[in-house]
């Protein structure tokens, strides 16, 4: 089964938050949160946040075994860019982008199995027993 979650207009690029994701791509998820703790960026937290809540969905929603997490997919796609103007000399002003990314985690793992019933018989050997 598949489970996914989305953060949009996160406030960084999609260039230098698609560098984070793609060392944790197709990983579990547990070596991707040790993977994004060491990971001196802005963007891993950000990637690991998102990666926490589709976790979260499979566990708590989905009822998918933690342990069997993997990371089906995972996409940085570019978000609004806010239009800018940065100051310059002789009274002019340069254009810019300031850029925001979506993120979208796809998470895949195994259901957890229910555990079957405990069944007494002890009331059917009790009856059948006449001396």
């Amino acid at each position: 089964m598949q489970v996914q979650a989305l953060a949009k207009g996160i406030a960084i690029s999609p260039r230098k938050a698609g560098l984070v994701a793609s060392l944790v791509r197709g990983r579990s998820v547990a070596d991707a949160e040790v993977i994004l703790d060491h990971t001196p960026k802005k963007a891993a937290k950000v990637v690991k946040k998102v990666i926490l809540s589709a976790k979260a969905n499979a566990v708590n929603n989905h009822k998918l075994r933690e342990d069997s997490l993997q990371i089906a997919q995972l996409v940085v796609g570019q978000g609004t860019s806010l239009k800018r103007y940065r100051p310059a000399a002789f009274g002019r002003a340069l254009p810019y982008k300031h850029r925001t990314s979506h993120i979208k985690v796809v998470l895949s793992g195994d259901e957890n199995k229910p555990k079957p019933k405990k069944t007494t018989k002890t009331a059917g050997k009790a009856g059948a027993k006449k001396g």
